[in-house]
């Protein structure tokens, strides 16, 4: 049965069976374990804080394949050769890169001391931006080590764009249809989302992908990944999503997440002192300031949020659904008079129309 199976990775997973059949593979039998997370979903992870002589250890169970693994860890070497500061992962005791047990992997690296990124500290942010564009600088020529999964991405954002564009579309005709309180809501603050989502459309239709910068990308780099140490050192952990894509994708990635909140919400300047420093590093096309522009344009939460209510709507907390929605729409003013303002500072710097 399904579900006893996945019981039994449970037990499995415990601190008990992890210390006993685990960390003895490192020489690390006698080390403390605590749980630090735990997910129990399609993809199954755990992390675990060992403990043992004064020294710190994250111990993980990953989710993906030996081959995908492998990409990850070559990922981690190439950036460690280059200066970048990441946890290396330690070898076993038999000089193997993981340890499998009962058919899940784990691998060990440092624990690594410091303060998560605070997007509230400016110093932070500009650290976090200039660490990126150097471990894109460095990872131009990346090679995965043989045995490899090779992890490519490069999909087009108009193509995605146009999806989702549609889909909002079609959440507007639900919207007409059922007329409940989270409808009602919705339509009142379409006008403003589809407008967003019009110039992403178009903006994303004009890129030309050969003009995009391609590197190996994290492709989760938010301030939960970024740690800075007590001499004010950049750090990067969890390359559990990363892949070769376009250079942009983690850029627009990291800036969607700053630009989201209260406090930075929707920061112009901001962004523009972002790009600044990463361009001190490796230059931005003007089909990479489209891309940035167009991902940062479209309504990603507004769009999901209502894609999530009507496709789960006999079933869904509705209320649930309506105070997300609610919370997401009082930012649409301040996102919009971005993108008009990023659009013309593009249009100013590249001395061209853009739309």
């Amino acid at each position: 049965m399904p579900y006893a199976a996945k019981k039994y990775n449970l037990d499995l997973l415990s601190e008990e069976n992890v210390k006993k059949y685990v960390l003895p593979h490192y020489n690390l039998n006698e080390a403390e374990i605590s749980r630090i997370k735990f997910k129990d979903t399609d993809k199954q992870r755990a992390v675990y804080k060992i403990s043992y002589n004064n020294e710190n250890y994250c111990l993980k169970k990953v989710y993906f394949s030996k081959e995908e693994l492998l990409f990850v860890y070559s990922a981690i070497e190439w950036l460690f050769r280059n200066n970048i500061k990441v946890p290396k992962i330690l070898a076993t005791n038999t000089n193997d890169r993981f340890v499998n047990y009962n058919n899940m992997l784990f691998i060990l690296t440092p624990w690594i001391e410091g303060e998560k990124c605070n997007y509230d500290i400016r110093e932070h942010i500009l650290l976090s931006i200039n660490n990126l564009a150097h471990m894109h600088k460095s990872c131009g020529k990346f090679t995965p080590i043989e045995g490899s999964t090779i992890r490519r991405s490069f999909d087009s954002i108009n193509i995605s764009i146009s999806k989702h564009f549609h889909q909002l579309l079609s959440c507007s005709n639900l919207a007409f249809k059922y007329g409940d309180k989270f409808s009602k809501l919705f339509l009142q603050n379409f006008e403003n989302n589809l407008f967003l989502a019009e110039i992403a459309a178009q903006v994303s239709s004009t890129i030309n992908n050969n003009n995009l910068s391609k590197s190996l990308c994290h492709l989760d780099y938010v301030n939960k990944n970024i740690i800075f140490d007590d001499k004010k050192n950049t750090w990067v952990i969890d390359f559990d999503k990363c892949s070769t894509d376009y250079c942009t994708h983690d850029i627009s990635y990291f800036l969607r997440r700053l630009l989201k909140r209260d406090s930075t919400n929707w920061d112009l300047d901001l962004t523009l002192n972002c790009i600044d420093i990463y361009e001190k590093t490796c230059p931005l096309t003007l089909d990479e300031y489209k891309y940035i522009l167009a991902y940062l344009s479209f309504p990603q939460k507004f769009w999901k949020i209502s894609k999530d209510y009507y496709n789960n709507i006999k079933k869904c907390n509705h209320n649930s659904f309506f105070y997300l929605l609610k919370k997401t729409v009082q930012r649409d003013k301040e996102h919009l008079n971005f993108v008009i303002d990023f659009g013309k500072h593009i249009e100013n710097k590249f001395n061209t129309r853009i739309t």
